[in-house]
């Protein structure tokens, strides 16, 4: 629907200053215009010459030129160069009374309130009075001589300055104290504009009263003049609209949503400040489902003729006030102003579902597309085109995550914040301070990443490895199991290579376990030198920026065997403390990297840490096996196959001392490429665990044809195990089934003995949890493991495990 031009109405709020401006410039007219008003009516007749004047400023102003997308404060009003000449020929009092009749045709030919027009006649009579006052400061009778002198050639010039000067200067604060804002920046704006225009029209008077002392009918000839500048004003405001369309569909672009979105909030915000019903705009973002379907399968000509017709469908749906764009490919959006609330945006959102849910039939065949529908509202969800459309976008893709068609803007959905992307460039940050040069490392979507962020090839580049783990996410702060971050949700990160070993490294440690596990207080321990490993190198000064953004680490949390005590592995965690932020959630900083080609540099900068960490352990007479999780980017290809046989090859570590462990929902996000690299680790030697089993995309295939060596039961069924007979029967049944297959079976999240009883009943083979120990570093796992007694479950009444009643 239409709202009605803000301009025509008095500003909420700001009723007093603008009443007082308006009020004062008329009665400053009337002052400065009275006498020579009065004197008309004893003035002898004006000549032919004026008379023509009078009637073309009036004809002109009947059709005068409003540019597309400007505000009507910038239209060209051809009456300025008439009525200007009339002041240098005729004095104050007819150039008065002409501007004031133009106004007022002008004024009913825009649709102007009777108080707006009023003002514009006394804006005009007061720059007018003001250039006559100029004049009268020269030597007077400008034009009554034969020839002009410099004094009258300075006293035009001067008081065409002084007319732009009032006038321009009356609107500008006119508009500040009628919409707010800052005055000189809407004054500097616009002024480029106003120069060209009113300035060349104001130029134009003295030639045309030059003219008419020769004779009156050569002043219709400055029509021609005028008609070409009005003809080429039109001609380039339409190559502005082309510009402002989409080729394809003939529907507005994106430039044209900007600047329809800029207007509409503009006149939408009085009426929020007054409170007014009607006052929301809303942002509708449209895209289509399965587009890319259409132009894989039936080709671009076939998908842009598909464009056309939703493009037609969507124009049926809009309302007339409404602007429908379409923003590329399969983008559309709709900008909808005059609405009350949500209700009314869902409302149009169902109508735009409707239109698409019948399908198109092109060349007889019907083809079926739908949209996901993003909502974003002024003033609820932004105040500007930029914020607007962000908004709509995650709710657009929120909708799409949620198998649904609508969906309003919720803060909560926002994945892709400031904040988050600031995160993405703090990590990079970190990396950057481990260079590398003459390898190219390309990211999961072909990128490649710059040299300075290549991991290290060396054997002796790993850095020093740290830890992560936690309820729920690998960086918890209650007690938990070791729950790696990789697969689709969960992954590793790195730490800086030229970091050195700080003074007092067991007080640091203390410091970052204690802020990630609230449950923990204890003082700091006793300060132990720790000798620096072979890759070390000397001590140098990191740089400023690497002390803003922290440093990750990886942390290792043991695997120990139920049955016997004995600790047969452990699992490499994630955790990065952030000196601002604290510690950083695993999950929120995969969804910013896991698309980016850092991930596959983190990938590769993990698998350096374990293997390194490995070969120190074994050369200090520690025999462990290490699991560690991987992106699901990394199993599309078979890089990181040549990458751990590198590195297992340049550490001398055996292939079946180091496992990976992947998700099921790695497995199902490309079956034939996970499944050929998965054999491919297999054959070299290593082992594959299947993470988090039971929570995805599970399927008993993956038992049976994959070569899996272990399956891990996730945390959220060991953890309610000792009180919930489902999640009983689950675990249960989930160790039955491995071991009827040769799998190993590892639970994580044991916290309690209860569990650690249960388990052992239930014949489970190995566990992790901080029943056992929380995650720890490298240094820190040699000193517990030199502490650790093997500790075996005996049988107990408490083992039972749950069985729940039939239904």
């Amino acid at each position: 629907m239409e709202t009605a031009d803000p301009r025509n109405s008095f500003p909420g709020g700001r009723e007093g200053p603008f009443l007082g401006l308006v009020a004062g410039v008329i009665a400053l007219a009337a002052l400065a215009s009275v006498a020579s008003l009065v004197d008309l009516v004893d003035r002898p007749g004006l000549p032919a010459a004026f008379w023509t004047m009078a009637v073309l400023a009036v004809g002109c102003d009947a059709r005068p030129f409003v540019p597309s997308g400007r505000r009507q404060t910038a239209a060209v009003f051809p009456s300025t160069c008439f009525t200007f000449a009339i002041l240098l020929g005729w004095g104050l009092g007819p150039a008065v009374l002409v501007q004031a009749v133009a106004v007022a045709v002008s004024g009913v030919r825009l649709g102007h309130a009777p108080w707006r027009t009023t003002f514009n006649a006394a804006q005009y009579a007061c720059a007018l009075a003001a250039a006559y006052l100029v004049l009268r400061l020269g030597p007077g009778g400008l034009f009554d001589g034969d020839r002009l002198g410099w004094t009258d050639v300075l006293a035009v010039g001067g008081a065409t300055v002084t007319w732009f000067v009032v006038n321009y200067g009356l609107v500008s604060t006119a508009l500040r104290l009628r919409f707010g804002g800052r005055w000189w920046p809407a004054v500097r704006q616009g002024l480029p504009f106003e120069l060209l225009s009113t300035g060349s029209l104001l130029l134009l008077a003295p030639v045309l009263v030059t003219a008419a002392r020769a004779s009156a009918a050569l002043i219709p000839l400055v029509l021609v003049p005028l008609f070409a500048v009005y003809r080429m004003a039109h001609l380039s405001d339409e190559q502005v609209q082309l510009a402002a369309l989409d080729p394809l569909t003939g529907l507005p672009n994106r430039k044209a949503l900007l600047a329809e979105v800029a207007e509409q909030v503009h006149r939408h915000a009085e009426r929020v400040a007054r409170g007014e019903p009607g006052a929301r705009v809303a942002l509708l973002l449209i895209d289509l489902d399965r587009f890319k379907n259409v132009n894989d399968a039936l080709g671009h000509a076939v998908g842009d003729r598909l464009l056309v017709e939703v493009g037609a469908r969507l124009a049926g749906v809009v309302g007339d006030r409404d602007l429908l764009a379409r923003l590329g490919g399969d983008e559309f959006a709709i900008v909808a102003g005059g609405l009350d609330g949500v209700d009314e945006a869902r409302e149009l959102a169902g109508r735009v579902v409707a239109a698409l849910t019948e399908p198109v039939s092109l060349d007889g065949l019907p083809l079926d597309v739908g949209g996901s529908i993003g909502i974003a509202l002024f003033p609820d969800h932004g105040e500007d085109y930029a914020t607007l459309m962000r908004h709509a976008d995650v709710a657009m893709y929120d909708a799409k995550h949620r198998n649904d068609t609508v969906a309003v803007y919720a803060a909560e959905s926002d994945h892709n914040s400031a904040e988050r992307l600031a995160l993405l460039a703090d990590l990079r940050r970190v990396l950057e301070n481990r260079p590398e040069a003459g390898r190219t490392v390309r990211g999961g979507d072909g990128a490649a990443l710059p040299p300075r962020l290549a991991p290290d090839d060396g054997p002796d580049g790993a850095p020093r490895p740290g830890v992560d783990d936690g309820p729920g996410t690998s960086l918890g702060t209650g007690p938990g199991s070791g729950t790696g971050v990789g697969g689709t949700g969960r992954w590793w990160l790195p730490r800086r290579r030229s970091r050195p070993a700080p003074a007092h490294p067991d007080e640091l440690l203390n410091r970052i376990l204690t802020g990630a596990d609230p449950v923990r207080r204890h003082g700091p321990p006793e300060h132990l030198p720790v000798e620096p490993g072979p890759d070390a190198g000397p001590a140098v000064t990191p740089p400023a920026p690497a002390a803003e953004v922290g440093e990750i680490t990886m942390y290792y949390q043991p695997q120990v065997a139920i049955a016997t005590g004995e600790v047969v592995g452990v699992e490499a965690l994630l955790r990065w403390r952030h000196p601002r932020r604290g510690m950083v959630d695993p999950e929120e900083l995969i969804r910013v990297a896991e698309q980016s080609a850092v991930m596959r540099l983190l990938t590769y900068r993990v698998i350096d840490d374990v293997v390194a960490q490995l070969a120190k352990w074994s050369a200090a007479g520690t025999t462990l096996r290490a699991a560690l999780n991987v992106s699901v980017r990394d199993l599309h290809t078979g890089e990181i196959v040549d990458r751990i046989a590198d590195r297992l090859a340049g550490h001398g570590v055996r292939p079946d001392r180091l496992q990976l462990e992947i998700t099921e929902g790695a497995l199902m996000a490309d079956p034939r490429r996970v499944l050929a690299t998965i054999t491919r680790l297999h054959q070299l030697g290593v082992a594959i665990s299947l993470d988090d089993f039971g929570t995805g995309y599970s399927s008993l295939q993956h038992l049976r044809r994959l070569p899996l060596s272990e399956v891990k039961v996730d945390r959220s069924f060991v953890l309610g195990m000792a009180g919930d007979a489902d999640d009983a029967a689950i675990v249960r049944s989930t160790i039955e089934l491995a071991g009827a297959l040769g799998l190993r079976v590892v639970a994580e999240g044991v916290e309690d003995e209860r569990t650690w009883r249960l388990l052992y009943a239930a014949g489970c083979d190995a566990a992790q949890g901080w029943f056992y120990a929380r995650p720890m570093p490298a240094d820190e796992l040699t000193a517990w493991l030199a502490r650790y007694r093997p500790l075996s479950p005996v049988p107990s009444p408490d083992a039972e495990i749950p069985r729940r009643h039939a239904r």
